[in-house]
């Protein structure tokens, strides 16, 4: 018996050696770029630190030639919130409505996911080809009627709100499906009954009933559409444009920047994606409360 302690004990121990690995293995490379960015101003990539400063952060926001930090902010927050809400709604929607058995839903079904299983990269390069043959079409009818407007002003169709939002779905709609579709399978169906007996409409069985139940998975989503956009860049490489999101200026900069203002940069866009995660959390709990009300 004594034994057997031991070795359970053993376990134990190296379960939490593999624990810790597994921690400094995950969030190790994140802490060390986060301490890299407070270099001093004579600081390089690498360790030793050289001094201790927001230096970097302060020429990060100067702009000096690395980026323009605002716009490219603002345009990966402004397409990440859109991402959110058309992943959430058309989620929503479609759970509600693979609920019944309709002539295709099958093959619907495995067309929306398997844009997971396609390289990203492919699957972008095919959204920008898919664009460029509408702007070949647009010119042509241009040409053929004389439309001015297509003529002397039209360039393209490949932006960020259009190809760009397009391919990025690609890969936030799938895991709303998927999320939908888990909660819905174990959907405890008679409360909607119980609330249709009672007289109740089936937006308002949608509305009171429905909706409550699922709010916590729909700031799932919600959360996995943003996350997913904001630090997208494989599926946004041929698609934005004229126009890059930050991701795709993080990429640019690794070619181009020798300093730590990169690092700066990345702790940065960490902070967002960390605040985007505690607000979900703190919804989550308010929720949680209301209903315990």
């Amino acid at each position: 018996m004594t034994a057997l302690r031991q070795r359970v004990a053993d376990g134990v121990e190296d379960d939490g050696f593999l624990d810790i690995f597994f921690v400094i293995f995950l969030y190790g490379p994140t802490f060390t770029i986060v301490l890299l960015s407070f270099q001093g101003p004579e600081g390089g990539l690498t360790f030793p630190m050289n001094g201790l400063s927001f230096h970097w952060f302060e020429k990060l926001w100067e702009g000096g030639g690395y980026v323009d930090i605002g716009s490219a902010f603002r345009r990966s927050i402004l397409l990440g919130i859109i991402l959110m809400i058309l992943t959430v709604v058309l989620s929503v929607s479609a759970g509600m409505a693979f609920r019944k058995k309709f002539f295709g839903s099958n093959l619907l079904f495995f067309l929306t996911i398997s844009s997971l299983i396609v390289p990203s990269i492919i699957l972008s390069l095919g959204v920008a080809l898919e664009f460029r043959l509408i702007d070949e079409t647009i010119k042509f009818i241009g040409n053929k009627y004389d439309v001015d407007w297509i003529i002397n002003d039209f360039q393209t169709t490949l932006n960020m709100f259009s190809s760009g939002l397009g391919a990025q779905l690609t890969w936030t709609l799938p895991f709303g499906l998927l999320i939908m579709f888990a909660i819905f399978n174990r959907f405890d169906k008679s409360f909607e009954e119980a609330s249709r007996d009672l007289g109740a409409t089936s937006w308002q069985t949608f509305k009171f009933i429905v909706l409550p139940i699922i709010a916590p998975s729909i700031i799932g989503i919600a959360l996995f559409g943003f996350t997913l956009s904001y630090d997208e860049l494989a599926r946004s490489s041929q698609v934005m444009g004229a126009t890059n999101t930050l991701p795709l200026e993080l990429k640019g900069l690794t070619t181009t920047v020798t300093t730590p203002v990169i690092y700066a940069l990345g702790t940065l866009t960490t902070g967002i994606s960390f605040l985007v995660i505690f607000i979900a959390i703190g919804s989550f709990f308010i929720i949680k409360r209301k209903k315990v009300k």
